[in-house]
């Protein structure tokens, strides 16, 4: 328990100077857009590549990745059926909710809770994988089939989803652990050094992304939706897991605690992006990602008091 709550102090201290380094304007009005461009276009790719080609690929396409899928659909669909029948809301505005509820943040705090929680970088690969491979080309492509504009036939779906960076990363990761290749060491060594820059940039980012937030204003009407999300999202998403986890595939101990405390993740940042690209659910986008983001934490360490 003591190196759960450590490693959770090493996390929000990072964040802290982040937010410090927000405030003072010490990297400029753009700091945190180039430091998320850093890790998403080099490197985290770099990172995902060296950590999932030095693992067991039956540990990234295992039992994670199925608890991961069924548990993030599930919350999803919760969602929607209170949109629906309770919220009153319209399709669109149902998706960018049920996105909010049930994708998580599973690289700018996920790869550094999996490094200093769970011991394990690679314990964030599947729910990456997950999310970049399934869950968001699935949610996307029923908002293109619901609102007017940015229709997107399958094909250009499927290479824009081919061409991003940290699939890429861990899929040529993965086909390097599958195959036991190896690099030589002139060009491994570079890549490893690259990938260090990944965790302690999305931290700082996040730190900064912080600054100026203000969630939950009445004048926007839309409390109780971001309420339900966030309740999904931290309270439901992590008690499904952990039930489908413990026995629909009779986890045990460690591999247990780190579906659970990854389901636990507060929601993923480029929902709100989502959301402002189609226009639809664009407040509820953006506090369900601050609320969920400032609570997941002590979330996360009561998740750990019970299971660690």
């Amino acid at each position: 328990m003591l190196g759960v709550l450590s490693g959770f102090a090493v996390v929000w201290t990072v964040i802290a100077v982040g937010y410090l380094v927000g405030r003072t304007g010490v990297l400029g009005p753009h700091g945190r857009h180039v430091l998320n461009r850093l890790t998403f276009f080099v490197a985290s790719p770099a990172l995902l590549f060296t950590t999932i080609s030095n693992s067991d690929p039956r540990a990234v396409l295992g039992p994670m990745l199925w608890v991961s899928t069924l548990s993030a659909f599930i919350i999803a669909g919760l969602y929607m059926v209170a949109a629906r029948l309770w919220l009153r809301r319209g399709r669109a505005e149902q998706l960018v909710g049920a996105m909010s509820a049930g994708l998580v943040n599973s690289a700018n705090l996920g790869m550094p809770i999996a490094v200093y929680v769970l011991g394990d970088i690679a314990q964030a690969a599947p729910v990456i994988l997950f999310q970049l491979a399934i869950f968001t080309p699935v949610f996307l492509s029923l908002l293109d089939s619901t609102t007017a504009r940015h229709r997107t036939t399958f094909w250009s779906f499927l290479f824009q989803t081919a061409r991003n960076p940290m699939i890429l990363g861990s899929l040529v990761g993965l086909a390097f652990a599958v195959f036991d290749w190896t690099l030589p060491q002139q060009v491994s060594d570079p890549i490893e050094l690259i990938g260090g820059a990944s965790i302690p940039a999305m931290l700082l980012a996040f730190g900064i992304s912080l600054v100026g937030s203000r969630p939950l204003q009445k004048s926007s009407g839309r409390r109780a939706d971001v309420f339900t999300a966030s309740a999904l999202k931290l309270l439901a998403h992590p008690l499904v897991a952990w039930a489908l986890g413990a026995f629909a595939f009779r986890l045990q101990g460690p591999e247990l605690f780190a579906v659970v405390v990854m389901a636990a993740l507060p929601t993923a940042q480029n929902v709100f992006v989502t959301a402002s690209r189609y226009e639809q659910g664009v407040v509820v986008a953006k506090d369900t990602v601050l609320v969920t983001t400032i609570v997941a934490i002590p979330a996360m360490i009561l998740v750990a008091a019970i299971l660690a």
